[in-house]
């Protein structure tokens, strides 16, 4: 009996565990950087803005934890100071308590910034989270100064007036919205308010020929009504493919431009037929790299 005794509480022990809720990974409190300075080594510091909805934001399961790298900085959405990027990027929260805000998961920001320093040893990355989960097409239009729009501008010449003078470079927008306008309405005026939003962009930070690179949405969209029992007309993403399609023939409609084709990734989703999981949203970020190198330096990025 004195033997068995431990046996058995160790296995009620292990049965406990097993079935206990796992815990969500601890969100370290951010690392403050001082980004008027680059650190020795570093030539330059190129700004990126991250626009879109919540696959933007991203909603990939966190990392149990996480590498960082001080070479990859990104801008607090909601206090506009600087920090060394992890996810998630979009948290608008208190950056030491961690508390507060909306906690968002695995965006493809982060993947994408980490190809870019393995690719340029002498740069440093500033991520300038803009995406809202859930907006449509019409938040990122140009307006009274509080559009999606035009806060994602706000952000932009804020970032280049932060960092080092002559050293300080906007070199991009990533994009990836458009689930919210696959409805029977909303996809109709889409390719002519998408083109705006490159338009703008590049005209009000006067950079004609800023690099501009979409993604497209899930392929999986198609199973969601039908998954999930989605009966509501409003709520039936049925025009997936035609936004896509938008994505996909950008780079005929406007030069310095690229799409990346995420369709492939069918079962890259969190369950939820709409959302990329984090390993779709590593590749996206990859991806994204790839298409912006072709963009920046055509010859390097054949070798």
């Amino acid at each position: 009996m004195k033997h068995i005794l431990p046996l058995v509480t160790a296995l009620l022990l292990a049965l406990h565990a097993a079935a206990a809720p796992a815990q969500p990974p601890v969100i370290p409190a951010l690392q403050p950087v001082d980004i008027t300075k680059l650190p020795q080594g570093i030539k330059r510091l190129d700004l990126f803005l991250l626009m879109g909805q919540s696959n933007m934001q991203g909603t990939g399961k966190l990392p149990a934890e996480q590498t960082l790298n001080p070479r990859i900085v990104m801008m607090h959405i909601k206090n506009h100071l600087w920090y060394v990027a992890q996810h998630p990027l979009h948290f608008n929260g208190d950056p030491v308590t961690m508390q507060g805000g909306q906690e968002r998961g695995v965006g493809p920001g982060l993947a994408f910034a980490e190809a870019i320093v393995a690719r340029e040893p002498d740069v440093m990355v500033g991520l300038i989270p803009c995406a809202l989960g859930g907006s449509k097409i019409s938040m990122w239009q140009k307006g009274n100064g509080k559009s999606l729009y035009d806060l994602a501008t706000q952000r932009a010449r804020l970032a280049l007036e932060q960092g080092p003078a002559g050293v300080t470079r906007l070199r991009g927008a990533l994009w990836l919205q458009g689930e919210s306008n696959s409805t029977e309405t909303g996809f109709r005026m889409y390719e002519e308010n998408f083109l705006k939003v490159v338009d703008n962009l590049r005209a009000d930070l006067r950079q004609p020929e800023l690099p501009f690179i979409a993604c497209t949405i899930g392929s999986f969209i198609a199973e969601k009504s039908v998954k999930r029992h989605v009966t509501k007309p409003e709520d039936q993403w049925n025009h997936w493919s035609d936004i896509n399609d938008v994505f996909l023939k950008l780079p005929s409609m406007r030069a310095h431009t690229a799409c990346v084709d995420a369709r492939d990734l069918k079962d890259g989703h969190i369950g939820d037929y709409v959302h990329y999981n984090s390993e779709a949203q590593a590749m996206i970020g990859q991806r994204f790299t790839e298409k912006y190198l072709q963009l920046t330096q055509p010859t390097e990025s054949k070798k």
